[in-house]
């Protein structure tokens, strides 16, 4: 098959597009703004979602579901939360559409709402309006509350996976009855993320903390990871709140400490969305296609048969069926591609666009052999490898390739993360697409802003595991005790 991608090196934002639409990850939906996530790609993200479910509710959190429609009053109790979401909102203004008579479709003006709602940008209002219901003592505290669900941001640019109007995503919502208690939850969950990104995705990521001008609208704090692109660029794959009392406040959320006094709850919000799709494929493709991790690949052996005539084909199909019962039973998942319609070939190069990690080829003479042809994706080289053993030899390769592709992403981090001493150097290094550049600011929100509209870049966070020393703001040469790390990001 032809795979038409374009080089990375070429055009890396038209190499992305390549890989989502001809890897059927997803496509542009007649909804502008929207996309569809085929079978795939969807896939891809109920493995995500399996695995994060399973850490949520290791760490004590239960599933619920809340509205999508949110009235627009709630949204202006918490003043910096409706100013950071109000251009993005979309709003629901009407509950009927009627026939005009000349056979168009129409709104109902005699259908207006009393009061609009706006759908879904992201659930803090509606859930704390709930919570109010749900907390009035220190003995239904911490609630540890997660929601799978959509949202709406109306994007005006947007990109597969990356930005688009309407995405999936889980949010949790946390309270608890000391600020203590509050950060522990932010901070474990950012963990959680960080566990989740590594260990699954094999994309090593920084943990820190936003700046205020970066924090989420309604927090205290913002915790992140970051993960860094083969473009250079940084992006943000997931987010930890610690909100305070911010939206317990503006509800009302209050309950009865063990000495009998009314407090104020404290809270948490973290999420992580299908962004985590396009992360996967930035971070590890290459210009044959996707590159899946193990662990999130849907497929991780594909098996093919070569075979000159029908006794061929039975005989190794009676071979392959032992096999995959062998490896299903050691968690590996598995397709066996006996389709008589596509040549040998052109499977090759479909599974290996679609990111599976291990291909094997068995013909009659392996059969005699005692032999398979096996094709690893991550560095693309083929071996022959006994049948003997094979289920345990594929078993523990799959954890080779997973280390691979972590140990590959984490070495182009580090050979693209460096220091600036001046701002002239913090300009060239950028230009060159240096990746993450670590360098001094002055902690204020000006000379962050000034750096963003000369340079496109961000302070994408203060990495937690900083060492403190003294240095100069490269910007306005104001003393700095520690380096932030700057970087141009989607």
């Amino acid at each position: 098959m032809s795979k038409g991608i374009t080089s990375k090196n070429e055009d890396y934002s038209q190499w992305y597009n390549d890989i989502v639409m001809k890897a059927d990850l997803a496509e542009h939906s007649s909804v502008k703004g929207c996309m569809v996530i085929k079978p795939y790609g969807y896939s891809i993200w109920e493995k995500i979602q399996a695995v994060l479910d399973k850490k949520f509710k290791d760490t004590g959190h239960s599933n619920a579901y809340f509205p999508l429609f949110i009235p627009k009053s709630y949204f202006s109790k918490e003043a910096s939360h409706v100013e950071g979401f109000a251009t993005e909102c979309a709003v629901v203004t009407h509950y009927r559409l009627k026939n005009d008579g000349n056979g168009n479709i129409i709104v109902d003006d005699t259908a207006k709402l009393e009061e609009e709602l706006i759908v879904r940008p992201t659930s803090e209002t509606i859930i704390w309006n709930t919570y109010r219901g749900w907390i009035q003592s220190y003995r239904d505290l911490p609630l540890l509350i997660n929601q799978w669900a959509n949202v709406v941001r109306w994007e005006m640019r947007t990109r597969l996976f990356l930005r688009t109007t309407e995405f999936l995503w889980q949010e949790g919502h946390t309270a608890h009855a000391t600020a203590e208690e509050a950060v522990e939850e932010t901070e474990k969950m950012l963990d959680v993320y960080a566990d989740f990104a590594e260990t699954w995705m094999a994309m090593p990521v920084v943990k820190g903390m936003k700046t205020p001008n970066e924090r989420f609208a309604g927090a205290l704090e913002t915790y992140c990871i970051e993960a860094l692109m083969q473009d250079g660029k940084a992006l943000q794959a997931g987010t930890s709140h610690f909100l305070g009392q911010n939206f317990a406040k503006a509800f009302d959320v209050k309950f009865t400490n063990k000495e009998g006094k009314i407090e104020h709850v404290w809270a948490s919000s973290w999420g992580v969305s299908t962004r985590l799709m396009g992360a996967l494929i930035m971070a590890h493709s290459d210009d044959a296609g996707l590159v899946l991790p193990p662990k999130l690949a849907p497929i991780q052996v594909v098996i093919i048969p070569i075979h000159k005539n029908e006794e061929d084909l039975k005989n190794i199909t009676s071979f392959v069926d032992e096999l995959s019962a062998k490896l299903k039973s050691l968690g590996v998942s598995v397709k066996y591609d006996d389709r008589e319609a596509q040549r040998p070939g052109f499977k090759f190069a479909e599974y290996e666009l679609k990111g599976v990690p291990i291909r094997l080829a068995i013909g009659g003479r392996d059969l005699e052999n005692g032999t398979v042809e096996l094709a690893r994706r991550d560095t693309r080289e083929k071996q022959t490898v006994a049948q003997e053993g094979l289920d345990i030899f594929i078993v523990q390769l799959l954890d080779e390739i997973q280390a691979n592709i972590y140990n590959k992403a984490f070495q182009y981090r580090e050979e693209h993360t460096t220091e600036a001493n001046s701002y002239d150097e913090l300009k060239e290094l950028l230009d060159g697409k240096a990746g993450f550049v670590s360098a001094h600011w002055d902690g204020t929100p000006e000379t962050e802003q000034k750096i963003k509209e000369e340079t496109k870049a961000t302070i994408r966070c203060i990495p937690l595991n900083n060492k403190q020393e003294d240095g100069v703001c490269i910007y306005s040469g104001k003393p700095s005790k520690q380096r932030v790390l700057f970087a141009r990001a989607y």
